[in-house]
């Protein structure tokens, strides 16, 4: 199992400036920050979410996310800005991500059309002196890696209205390895790779108490098969929500939110895997805070749909 976990550890973390590849979440439909830099500052209000997700649970190695994501509006809301420090543990490996983003909305039709441009660094670094190997005093695992930085950029685009959204992101465009040349072709100058995500979602009224809020996430890189996220989130009394989603050759997730007041949010996701870590672990968990801040979200008579 120990050697398992070892083998796991490595393909999903790397070494030197291999960095880890763009981090799972669940409950991305309620704060789409983390995943389209044009998102930023969609809202009239400024909003900050903590998300914590423990992945695998009773798996060692697995990974653990901490992630505090903030954005608002500019300008009389024709730009915006967003934070996000992300911390990313697997195996031996851990990650720390600071990236700033920036978005410029244009009113199109019903709704507005955001483009976002996203930059910052990930700095990794390996602790393999931690790892128990099979067959002891392995060279290979006798020095830990230093902390290396690794500059990233990304973009995307993102068009929103009152209920309904669509977005196509490419949150890593280009990462640049300083030990390497540059390039804008990714695999030269970086172990990462690219990651396309292509988001929309649709809020339908019911009735006076209950709307339906469907939403996909198709998610492509090359070397792996394309995979969608299909959710469907119930809202009961503009207050309480619950839904599941079923992630192609992954996971089925259930998850709620419930609107404690104007101000503040709390979500739970947990994730039920269908592939074979089932055998090994009893899912993930993933809890989420959402805080709004400013003087309009007091004044707001619809809820928070995305």
């Amino acid at each position: 199992m120990k050697k398992l976990i070892i083998i796991a550890s490595l393909i999903f973390s790397g070494f030197s400036l291999k960095a880890q590849q763009d981090v799972m979440l669940s409950q991305y439909m309620f704060n789409g920050l983390f995943l389209n830099p044009a998102y930023s500052g969609s809202h009239k209000f400024t909003t900050a979410t903590l998300l914590h997700r423990n992945q695998w649970t009773g798996w060692d190695g697995a990974p653990k996310t901490n992630i505090i994501g903030i954005d608002g509006p500019l300008n009389n809301r024709t730009m915006g800005w967003g934070l996000i420090f992300a911390n990313d543990k697997i195996g031996p490996t851990t990650q720390n991500d600071i990236m700033g983003n920036y978005s410029y909305h244009l009113k199109l039709g019903k709704g507005k059309l955001a483009l976002g441009l996203r930059g910052g660094v990930s700095v990794v670094s390996s602790n393999l002196q931690s790892i128990n190997t099979v067959v002891g005093g392995d060279e290979a695992f006798a020095t830990n890696i230093k902390s290396a930085i690794l500059p990233k950029f990304g973009t995307g685009v993102y068009y929103y209205a009152k209920k309904y959204y669509a977005g196509v992101s490419i949150p890593t465009l280009i990462a640049y390895d300083p030990n390497r040349n540059f390039s804008l072709d990714l695999n030269k100058s970086s172990d990462v790779r690219r990651h396309y995500f292509v988001t929309a979602g649709y809020v339908f009224d019911l009735n006076n108490m209950l709307k339906l809020k469907p939403s996909v996430l198709l998610k492509y890189q090359k070397a792996a098969p394309l995979q969608a996220d299909i959710n469907c989130n119930l809202l009961i009394n503009d207050v309480f929500w619950i839904g599941g989603s079923y992630r192609t050759n992954d996971a089925i997730i259930g998850m709620i939110e419930y609107q404690i007041n104007p101000m503040f949010r709390v979500g739970y996701a947990y994730d039920y895997s269908t592939t074979a870590i089932k055998r090994y672990s009893s899912g993930s968990h993933e809890i989420m805070i959402g805080i709004d801040l400013g003087h309009d979200i007091m004044k707001s008579k619809n809820p928070r749909y995305f």
